[in-house]
């Protein structure tokens, strides 16, 4: 049977960075600190270099990899995969990212309720010439923010929003993504939770009334901690906040370089 794909494109000399499958859902599991690994549902990308001398790649080969690696799809196995993803592809270079919700159980401040609490997580991985294998995670923890100005403006309140830590990481040696959202929760006026008794209420609200921040503090607050760890070698950090009182958001990032 004739094969397109394998033709010589009309257009010579041209090579492709990546090409590839985008939005396939599929289920993954992810190491858990708590629970051994949890059970999620992924949506995932994956890529590869294309030589100029092809005028396509075979999309259904990806969804044959991925499922022969089912039951292996964590962050210790990424590498093995994108390594059958190059033999398969005969590409110097193949890329997988993976978008998937964690829970994570959380504890309310004064009641002592227990709730699962969601966060956004990405791992974004790739293998380029000479098996150089690159692994980044990323976490998305929710936040809550009060304005200094607003606070030394008013007298009886101030406005506060929910917002959003996005972080991206490289390290040496494996990294809980609890441990993650332990160093960047606290880092603005507040975190937020799935379940709130009156008592919690009352005490988070204060606390964020106590603990005023622009993103710019906030941004800040989680670059001095990550500089910290030694076993992050590369980090990005971006600050969102959702204002309440503005037609726009607020924002800021810092990148390690």
């Amino acid at each position: 049977m004739n094969d397109p794909q394998n033709q010589i494109p009309k257009i010579k000399g041209i090579e492709i960075d990546k090409v590839g499958i985008k939005n396939l859902r599929y289920p993954i599991r992810v190491f858990d600190k708590r629970e051994t690994e949890q059970h999620t549902v992924a949506n995932i990308n994956m890529y590869v270099s294309l030589p100029h001398k092809f005028r396509g790649t075979h999309m259904s080969r990806f969804v044959e990899i991925l499922n022969k690696h089912k039951n292996t799809i964590a962050m210790k196995n990424m590498k093995a995969m994108l390594l059958d993803i190059t033999e398969k592809f005969d590409a110097e270079s193949a890329h997988i990212e993976f978008e998937f919700p964690y829970f994570i159980e959380k504890e309310a401040p004064r009641s002592h309720a227990r709730s699962l609490m969601q966060y956004e997580c990405k791992f974004m991985c790739s293998l380029t010439e000479q098996s150089k294998f690159r692994f980044t995670l990323g976490v998305g923890v929710p936040i809550a923010t009060l304005c200094p100005c607003s606070k030394e403006l008013v007298e009886k309140g101030a406005h506060n929003q929910r917002g959003k830590i996005l972080v991206f990481i490289r390290f040496h040696k494996f990294f809980w993504i609890e441990d993650i959202v332990k160093i960047v929760e606290n880092c603005a006026s507040g975190s937020l939770y799935s379940l709130l008794k009156r008592e919690d209420e009352q005490f988070v609200t204060q606390y964020a009334y106590d603990h005023p921040v622009f993103v710019e503090d906030v941004v800040r607050n989680v670059a001095n901690k990550l500089n910290r760890e030694k076993n992050i070698i590369w980090y990005s950090v971006e600050v969102e906040s959702y204002e309440s009182i503005h037609n726009h958001d607020a924002y800021a990032f810092i990148e390690k370089k």
